[in-house]
């Protein structure tokens, strides 16, 4: 379960970073095509903030959709996985969202 190695890095670079404030929530992005499951990542979440500044903190998930273009033909599309395939049959697709993995913000006090 790689939900939590990641979200033990997203709580020491949280805890790193507020200095040992309390942290209250912690808001997160994680992109749809990152293979991350949002419920996983809850799970590991209370794990790993156990006896940190994060110790009840929130956890915020936002998921970005994954969206690409085709180099053939310049449409873009949604995509719901990383089977890259243009509508118009090319492989020829550049992802432009989707991939985020991100701390967008944290709450202290």
């Amino acid at each position: 379960m790689h939900e939590l190695a990641i979200t033990q890095s997203v709580v020491d670079s949280v805890c790193e970073r507020d200095g040992g404030r309390p942290v209250r929530t912690v808001r997160v992005r994680v992109g749809v095509l990152t293979a991350v499951v949002p419920d996983s990542m809850r799970f590991c979440f209370g794990l790993v903030t156990e006896g940190t500044a994060a110790e009840g903190a929130e956890l915020e998930i936002e998921q970005p959709p994954g969206t690409g273009r085709c180099r053939t033909c310049a449409v873009e599309f949604t995509l719901t996985d990383l089977i890259l395939l243009c509508p118009c049959g090319s492989a020829d697709v550049e992802i432009t969202s989707g991939q985020e993995l991100q701390i967008v913000s944290t709450r202290v006090g």
